[in-house]
């Protein structure tokens, strides 16, 4: 069995907040031209009717972009963008760095989630009028025999397929009075003690929703032991007088 990996946790105190930002393939392309330390532009954050506004300059010089071909005149990636925040609440991310000795250590919580976006200038209709250019084209290809090695779409899937199954039979179900359902109920509790809803469904021809609401009045479902997932009787329902007696 592998070794299992080792996080150093010793800077947990003293992580700081960090922020995952989604940003463009044309910007990190930018970034990895400046140097290993250097400025890659700028952010700022202005408080506007109580909400925070986030904006990031790039470098002026990281916004020239090389021409594609000889003929093509070269192009400037968008210098301003805005970030669009989203909340993390609902999980928990962390940051990992893993140095040349492949030891791995815990740098910081995620506590802001964001996605860069340009500002709809005229530099980055440009680009993405090239981008769009630069496309291969699609292909279309006929094959001589047909193709096993991926995976093939289901019309139906089986767990749809019971589902469907379920509901149909659910469906043609009518609903009884609820003291003639009470009197198959007690009936049945009569030969046996415990039951799961399948059975009852069966025993007495109800639909499953309608059948526990009763149940819930009567009985007690059993979460654990023994006899976990069935239904008995209450205690103040397992003796009950014949009908010839509850009449004098």
């Amino acid at each position: 069995m592998a070794d299992k990996a080792q996080v150093d946790l010793s800077g947990v105190k003293q992580s700081q907040g960090v922020w995952l930002v989604k940003v463009p393939k044309y910007l990190s392309r930018q970034w990895e031209k400046a140097s290993e330390k250097g400025e890659v532009g700028k952010i700022s954050i202005i408080k506007k009717h109580g909400k925070s506004e986030v904006h990031f300059s790039l470098r002026e010089e990281l916004t020239a972009l090389g021409p594609v071909g000889e003929s093509d005149a070269p192009l400037q990636v968008p210098k301003d963008h805005c970030f669009t925040m989203h909340t993390v609440a609902e999980r928990t991310m962390a940051v990992f760095s893993q140095s040349e000795e492949d030891e791995i250590s815990l740098e910081g919580t995620v506590v802001h989630r964001a996605e860069c976006r340009p500002d709809a200038s005229e530099n980055y209709m440009k680009l993405k009028k090239r981008n769009e250019s630069i496309k291969p084209p699609r292909l279309a290809q006929q094959l001589d025999r047909a193709v096993t090695t991926i995976f093939k779409p289901v019309a139906n899937h089986d767990f749809n397929v019971v589902q469907h199954k379920k509901k149909k039979l659910e469906g043609k179900m009518v609903r009884a009075e609820r003291q003639v359902v009470l009197d198959m109920l007690f009936s049945a509790f009569e030969k046996h003690q415990y039951y799961n809803i399948k059975n009852l469904v069966e025993i007495t021809k109800q639909p499953v929703m309608y059948l526990k609401e009763i149940l819930k009045e009567v009985g007690t479902y059993n979460n654990k032991g023994a006899h976990k997932n069935t239904w008995e009787l209450k205690p103040e329902y397992r003796h009950y007088q014949p009908a010839e007696e509850e009449q004098t």
